[in-house]
């Protein structure tokens, strides 16, 4: 199967969130069992949440979530998007399989393990990049509207928030699930399908 038989997917994340990264797991799972290709974007829960009223715990959260989405930005635009996916990959496995609190050394290990420039972690804590970031940001958010998080993946016109789900579907059920949320998706006029969560991120 060529390149060109392959359907683009495309995947908005935040590195900092366990449920982006889960689903975006799932999605690696589904490229290698479904003709898709996955294409990687940065939104940011920090921007998302600007001006509204979240609690102390959820502002100390999102006080962490700035640099590493304004990093995943100078690097793709010094290297091009196609790097997003393995930073994404090297970012999420410290944060949330390893549980790495080390913020500022994650950054610089995650850049080195995917083969980037060590020196694209400045970029956490400067503004340089923002102006990309807030647009990246709104390109997948002005898909789905703003009442929503991360992720958010587009396909074939039908953009969506989702899906939430723990832990990782692996092999066929990862399949059946994708074969499921398009078609739902794909379904005119539907909106929502929702239910209370029971769990927490379960990691692999």
């Amino acid at each position: 199967m060529t390149e060109t038989e392959r359907t683009p997917v495309d995947f908005w994340f935040d590195p900092r969130c366990p449920w982006a990264w889960i689903t975006s797991r799932w999605i690696l799972e589904v490229e290698r069992l479904r003709p898709i290709d996955v294409r990687w974007h940065v939104m940011s829960l920090a921007v998302l949440n600007e001006g509204r009223d979240v609690s102390e715990h959820y502002a100390e959260f999102l006080k962490t979530a700035w640099g590493p989405v304004r990093v995943c930005v100078a690097a793709e635009k010094k290297y091009g998007a196609e790097v997003l996916g393995s930073l994404y990959t090297e970012l999420g496995t410290r944060f949330h399989n390893e549980q790495r609190k080390d913020f500022g050394q994650v950054i610089e290990d995650a850049l080195g393990a995917a083969g980037l420039d060590p020196a694209l972690a400045a970029a956490a804590g400067t503004d340089d990049h923002d102006e990309a970031l807030r647009a990246s940001h709104a390109d997948g958010m002005d898909r789905v509207g703003y009442e929503v998080g991360t992720p958010v993946i587009s396909v074939e016109g039908a953009s969506f928030f989702g899906p939430v789900v723990s832990p990782i579907p692996r092999g066929e059920a990862a399949a059946r699930l994708w074969d499921g949320v398009r078609l739902v998706a794909g379904t005119d006029g539907f909106f929502e399908l929702k239910r209370s969560r029971t769990r927490a991120p379960i990691f692999d």
